[in-house]
């Protein structure tokens, strides 16, 4: 048997393990290079998701701007539109409320003659032939005129259309000539006719009477003590009061700060108690408000007009100028739609100002909501300074408790814990590996130290074990390469030992050499990976020493405004005994214009 020649085997064998090593290595940078693209596939993709997020956001955002300047166009359509509607149906009430005060006064002045004045008040009341007033201005023409038959005639349409404004109507007029006995004897006529449970919207005007001592001594007496009768029957109502303290509360509830999140998004971000923290602290600081606004007015100076007349003619002016009660339902429209102007088209903002504030717009309301109506919302009834004042003082009762509760449900609504929560926010992955990090949820009030030492040993476990995982493993494959190896010998040992030995070389070489190749790259990226781990684990002790100052910011801010509280639990106490100055016209008889005399 001739030998066997090796050479040619043998440096073909070579001539593959350098071809195999050659395409081992390119297959290796071609790993690489694809699981870089993959990598940055993954990067844009999270960036694309930020971004169409983002985007999403301002697209909702932009939706709904555009549906609160939509709505509060049509809003201011719909102004114009009942405007209009107001004006076609009740236009004529506005001349003859124009009206009323234009003849008083030239009465005084005795520039129109007693015929004028007549012919002027008799068109009025063909004009407007369900309007109280213009019978009223009728009889008030006759009365001037020594036509006591006409007189009688037109007061009592007046009465028929609405006694108890035209009851106060002639009352005011007589107080205002100087007639006080005969006026005292209309406003108790108007008084006895009165219900304390269903007063009518003119009742303001009495609050105006009793606040401007317009009525004099006599009508002062009267007034105080009828007015004390009702308070008692109506507070003994349980249902009654409670209603008057949750007005209070509604209006407390309202001077309510903004959010405060602007000032705290690092505490904001993390907190999960965050959105009762704010909460907290907007109540808190309902107290100043409170104070600015009650304060400034119980404490400022009023200015009475030097006139008796002029004070009843502003009087006068708040009886006939209200809306009649056929006028409401176009008023609450009104005041809806103006609201959703006011609130740049937030509709639901604007509806809870419209229910608070459509009270005041009710055809009848008792007593103790009249005064509560007079207090917080004195535009909507036209009270005057004084008027809102004495108001404030009367629900001195109801402003307390409500106050008291206000305070005390926000103070029970302290979180037990304040907590910083951190979730896994940082999508790193290698291949199928990837980073698991579990919420990391510790009490926020603990010593920043110790939070940071929990949380730094938190980071380092899972990080530890992510690399960990990232290790390549070496078992599998030298298990692989011994079995082919001994596949080899097996094989080729029976044919040739020497080519045996050098197969099992070449492909162990071979073998290892994408081994080594393989542990190299996972090895670098455990050091990546531990490096960007690193970095997020410093963002994330970042954000907790954020969190953790914020909070001590956000304590002190809400200390300082909780501390508020007993300064406007003094100030509402001290309105149980605060004192008006008498007005001057309280004890007066009513003579000619700038020569009144007591």
């Amino acid at each position: 048997m001739s030998e066997i020649n090796l050479g040619p085997i043998i440096s073909r064998i070579k001539s593959l393990e350098r071809q195999l090593e050659l395409s081992v290595r390119s297959l290796g940078g071609q790993i690489e290079q694809v699981d870089g693209e993959v990598r940055d596939v993954k990067a844009v993709q999270v960036q694309t998701k930020n971004r169409l997020d983002l985007l999403y956001d301002r697209f909702l955002e932009f939706v709904g701007r555009t549906e609160r300047i939509a709505a509060a166009q049509r809003a201011e359509v719909r102004i114009v539109q009942i405007n209009d509607e107001i004006e076609h149906k009740y236009g004529h009430h506005k001349v003859v409320r124009r009206s009323a005060t234009g003849i008083l006064q030239a009465f005084d002045t005795g520039l129109v003659q007693e015929e004028t004045v007549r012919q002027v008040s008799e068109e009025l009341m063909i004009q407007t032939p369900r309007y109280w007033l213009a019978p009223a201005l009728v009889g008030l023409a006759a009365w001037a005129g020594d036509d006591e038959a006409l007189c009688a005639r037109a007061v009592e349409e007046a009465f028929r259309r609405s006694t108890s404004k035209t009851s106060l109507f002639f009352a005011l007029i007589l107080r205002r000539q100087g007639r006080q006995e005969a006026s005292v004897r209309w406003l108790r006529h108007y008084l006895e006719g009165q219900d304390p449970r269903v007063l009518g919207r003119e009742f303001q005007v009495v609050l105006e009477c009793v606040s401007q001592g317009a009525f004099g001594a006599a009508g002062r007496q009267l007034l105080g003590e009828t007015l004390e009768e009702w308070r008692r029957r109506l507070l003994d109502d349980d249902a009654v009061r409670t209603a008057q303290v949750g007005r209070w509360r509604q209006e407390i509830d309202s001077l309510r700060a903004p959010s405060a999140e602007d000032d705290f998004p690092r505490l904001a971000d993390v907190c999960p108690q965050w959105p009762v923290l704010d909460d907290l602290l907007a109540r808190a600081r309902a107290h100043e408000a409170l104070l600015e606004r009650f304060r400034t007015l119980m404490e400022s100076e009023l200015l009475p007009a030097t006139n008796l007349e002029d004070t009843v003619d502003d009087i006068l002016d708040g009886l006939v100028r209200n809306s009649d009660e056929e006028e409401l339902p176009l008023q609450r429209k009104l005041l809806l739609n103006e609201a959703i102007v006011r609130h740049d088209g937030d509709e639901e903002a604007a509806r809870q100002e419209a229910d608070m504030r459509s009270e005041a717009l009710d055809e009848t309301r008792n007593y103790l909501s009249v005064q509560s109506v007079a207090a917080l919302d004195p535009a909507a009834v036209g009270a005057s300074p004084a008027a809102q004042r004495m108001a404030v003082a009367s629900c001195q009762e109801w402003f307390a408790q409500a106050h008291a509760g206000f305070s005390r449900d926000y103070r029970a609504a302290m979180p037990p814990k304040i907590e910083i929560s951190l979730r896994n926010t940082y999508g790193v992955s290698h291949g199928t590996q990837r980073f698991k990090l579990t919420t990391w949820t510790k009490p926020l009030t603990d010593d920043l130290p110790d939070l940071e030492a929990s949380l730094t040993r938190h980071w380092s476990g899972y990080v530890d074990l992510y690399v960990k995982s990232l290790a390549y493993d070496y078992t599998s494959s030298l298990a692989l390469l011994g079995a082919t190896v001994a596949g080899i010998l097996m094989i080729f040992l029976g044919v040739h030992v020497g080519f045996a030995l050098l197969a099992a070389i070449a492909v162990g070489g071979i073998w290892g050499i994408v081994l080594y190749n393989r542990a190299d790259a996972a090895r670098t990226a455990q050091e990546k990976a531990r490096e960007l781990l690193s970095r997020h684990m410093s963002e994330a002790l970042t954000r907790l020493r954020g969190a953790h100052a914020e909070l001590t910011d956000w304590q002190q801010r809400y200390w300082a405004a909780d501390f508020v509280e007993a300064e406007a639990r003094a100030f509402i106490a001290s309105l149980n005994t605060a004192t008006h100055a008498p007005s001057p016209f309280e004890g007066r008889v009513a003579g000619t214009r700038g020569n009144d005399h007591e």
